[in-house]
C-alpha cells in the first residue's frame, strides 16, 4: 500500500509532486471536483481497484486535501478541503494544456465537466 511522506525538498514542484505526482490522485481529485464523495462512487467512475483506492484517499487525506466525515465507520463522505478547492484553476489549467497539446489533429477532447467556483 502507498504512503504519504511529506517532501522535505526545497522546490515546490518537488513538493507539490510528492503528492500530486500520482495518477490516480489526480483522477480521485478531478472526480471530487465534479462531485464524487463516496468510496463506491469512486470506484463506479474510475474503474480503480479497492486497494489502490483506500491507500491514494489515505495520501489525500494526510496531505491535508480531503478529510473523511465521519472520521470512522462506514458510509463515510469524503470532503475536499480548502487546500484541494485551491486547486481548482491548476487543473483547469491542465485541462485546457492537455487539450491543446496532446490531441492529434480531428481529434476532439472529450468534456470533462466544469469545475465550481471557489
Amino acid at each position: 500500500m502507498k504512503t504519504y511522506t511529506p517532501s522535505r525538498a526545497p522546490c515546490p514542484i518537488a513538493r507539490a509532486a510528492r503528492v500530486l505526482g500520482d495518477r490516480w490522485v489526480l483522477l480521485i481529485l478531478r472526480d471530487a471536483f465534479l462531485g464524487a464523495e463516496r468510496f463506491e462512487e469512486f470506484i463506479e467512475r474510475l474503474g480503480i481497484n479497492r486497494a489502490a483506492l483506500t491507500s491514494r484517499l489515505a495520501i489525500l487525506q494526510e496531505a491535508g486535501l480531503i478529510r473523511r466525515d465521519p472520521p470512522e465507520g462506514k458510509r463515510a463522505r469524503y470532503v475536499l478541503t480548502d487546500s484541494a478547492r485551491a486547486l481548482v484553476p491548476v487543473f483547469e489549467q491542465m485541462a485546457g494544456w492537455s487539450s491543446t497539446h496532446l490531441f492529434a489533429d480531428g481529434e476532439v477532447p472529450q468534456p470533462y465537466g466544469h469545475f465550481p467556483p471557489l
